[in-house]
């Protein structure tokens, strides 16, 4: 049986040195890091980049950590608009430039990929148009991830032009299923929008996954939740992704809850715990790591 890399995302961390967040994520018990890049947990357009890349390299090293690489910060772009531009922005310079950047860091820390969604549309843009956007705005990040040998994880995000694990299944089509780009799932966002339930969803994108996200959340309501507090079967979950073999990194995605953060990811993992004893899944390696109406709280 697989034994998947369970993690904590670092946007759960705010209040915390990144540093201090990764020792705290790996002294619980974590074996990954969702790493979300931002202007205060390496900054990818800071001065000292290069540096900081490898001392977190050495602390990820140290802490026995597999990490994926985020890409959602909501100011990073726009000081005024949360997300913006996203890859289906008419000006999406920006948001390639950041991706292509998230990628470079990827592959110095070997991270397992680089996860990223589409873009909420713009007043008055029609599907279609939508769509040519993004096959071309994600050509040169995925000819740089190619080149890299780095992989990509596409999200599907509530609200967003691909919201739906089908949506992502086709643009990945749609590009001539390059080997670069895998899925992202947020099993939370399963109970708020998909029409079948989380395991199911793992079910249908195995083989392509290449991150999971676990939370909680409740249907038609984009809000991430601690486990228990929303619909998710986090045990059958669990299951579905030992089912399939999936050994990549799980991580915690709770990133409203930065206020009690040690206390929250303790907690969860305890709750992850429990639900891989139910079902007889194997718990995450605690040593090295191995060689549709949204509610107005998205993520």
């Amino acid at each position: 049986m697989s034994a998947i890399a369970v993690g904590y995302g670092t946007n759960g961390f705010a209040n915390h040195r990144l540093a201090d967040a990764i020792r705290v994520i790996a002294d619980l018990g974590y074996t990954s890091v969702a790493l979300t890049l931002d202007h205060h947990h390496l900054d990818p357009f800071g001065p000292d980049l290069a540096r900081e890349t490898d001392r977190l390299a050495a602390l990820l090293s140290a802490a026995g950590l597999r990490c994926v690489v985020e890409t959602g910060a909501r100011f990073l772009l726009d000081p005024y608009r949360k997300h913006h531009p996203t890859l289906v922005s008419g000006d999406a310079a920006p948001r390639i430039d950041f991706l292509l950047r998230a990628v470079r860091i990827a592959e110095s820390l070997g991270a397992d990929c680089v996860s990223f969604w589409s873009g909420v549309s713009e007043p008055g843009v029609d599907g279609r148009t939508n769509r040519a956007r993004l096959v071309r705005h994600l050509g040169p990040v995925l000819a740089e991830a190619g080149r890299r040998a780095v992989r990509l994880g596409l999200e599907p995000e509530p609200g967003m032009v691909v919201q739906h694990l089908d949506q992502a299944l086709d643009l990945r089509r749609e590009l001539g299923e390059p080997d670069a780009l895998g899925i992202t799932l947020d099993v939370g966002h399963c109970v708020a929008v998909e029409p079948v339930d989380a395991a199911q969803c793992v079910r249908r994108a195995a083989g392509l996954l290449v991150n999971v996200q676990l939370d909680d959340m409740l249907p038609g309501v984009h809000e991430h939740l601690e486990f228990g507090a929303g619909r998710l079967d986090l045990a059958a979950t669990l299951a579905a992704l030992d089912g399939i073999g999936y050994s990549g990194v799980a991580a915690v995605e709770l990133p409203r809850h930065s206020h009690a953060a040690p206390t929250t990811a303790r907690t969860a993992l305890a709750a992850i715990r429990r639900a891989q004893e139910t079902v007889s899944v194997p718990p995450a390696h605690t040593g090295a790591p191995a060689s549709s109406t949204i509610g107005d709280r998205p993520s």
